[in-house]
């Protein structure tokens, strides 16, 4: 079901603050046009802890909306609060999105007892295909392999995105959870030897600023032309390493603006870019070949 180049879809914002409605349209047709393969809205890269909740269910009926069944809509409807994410889940699926990408609690500290009644709760709560998103860097907990493999025997909880960049982990998933449970990188970098270990794509960041070279890689792979896909992972590797020189989204969103794609502006907490940051996120994207 979710495969390939996903994207992480940034949320553009005026720079009132307001959401930029159209671009984050404009966006979405863009990267169907290039190839991505399925789309990611309101997860955290689209700044969900600052949305309110008004924002966050209309941004994820326009990405349903805008896709229109093109590509699979992979809606991020994770909180540090139970009844909160059953409830953004809920209306994922009311409003026709693909699936649920739930990160797990941050702040919160949950034990992997914790974990487990906070997923097993809103798989049950709504019948809509759940991805967990694992990403210990940013929520401070690590799923376990024992934790991840009780929760995958749930029918509604078909993968993980895996941001741990531990190349182990793919490689014990499969042989705990089975080789249906889908799993997919949350790192750019790792994201081909992800697939080695077991993987069947990306959850993007890049793709936001290049999604036909993401969407080229995994082809690429899919195909077997290896060679292939690790030329285009050398060719975006200044890229992925650019873009999170400080916190994402923001060099991200100033990439996007570098390509018309949105306004650079982030809600605080996150602050603009350093001027170095720019200038490196430039001469990335310069040598990548999508600006000059």
């Amino acid at each position: 079901m979710f495969k390939g180049s996903i994207v992480a879809l940034i949320t553009p914002m005026q720079p009132d603050g307001a959401l930029d409605e159209e671009a984050f349209e404009r966006l979405i047709m863009w990267q169907i046009d290039a190839g991505t393969s399925g789309i990611v809205p309101t997860g955290t890269t689209g700044e969900s802890p600052t949305l309110t909740h008004g924002e966050h269910r209309r941004l994820i009926d326009l990405a349903v909306r805008t896709a229109s069944g093109r590509v699979p809509v992979l809606a991020g409807t994770g909180s540090n609060s139970t009844a909160e994410a059953i409830a953004t889940t809920r209306h994922a699926r009311e409003a026709g999105a693909d699936g649920a990408l739930v990160v797990t609690p941050y702040y919160n500290k949950p034990t992997q007892d914790g974990l487990y009644r906070h997923y097993m709760a809103i798989a049950d709560a709504v019948a809509l295909p759940i991805v967990i998103y694992n990403i210990p860097g940013r929520s401070v907990i690590d799923m376990s392999v024992e934790t991840m493999a009780r929760l995958a025997r749930h029918p509604n909880i078909v993968g993980v995105k895996d941001s741990t960049a531990n190349l182990l982990r793919p490689l014990q998933i499969r042989r705990a959870a089975g080789l249906d449970f889908c799993q997919l990188s949350g790192e750019d970098g790792t994201a081909l030897a992800f697939n080695a270990a077991g993987g069947s794509g990306c959850i993007s960041v890049t793709a936001n600023v290049a999604p036909a070279l993401c969407a080229a890689m995994q082809a690429a792979w899919d195909r077997g032309d290896v060679r292939a896909a690790m030329a285009l992972q050398d060719r975006l590797l200044p890229l992925h390493d650019a873009l999170f020189l400080e916190s994402n989204p923001a060099p991200v969103k100033y990439a996007a603006s570098l390509l018309g794609q949105g306004g650079e502006f982030c809600r605080l907490p996150l602050a603009p870019l350093g001027d170095g940051t720019r200038a490196a996120v430039r001469a990335a994207m310069e040598e990548v070949g999508l600006l000059g």
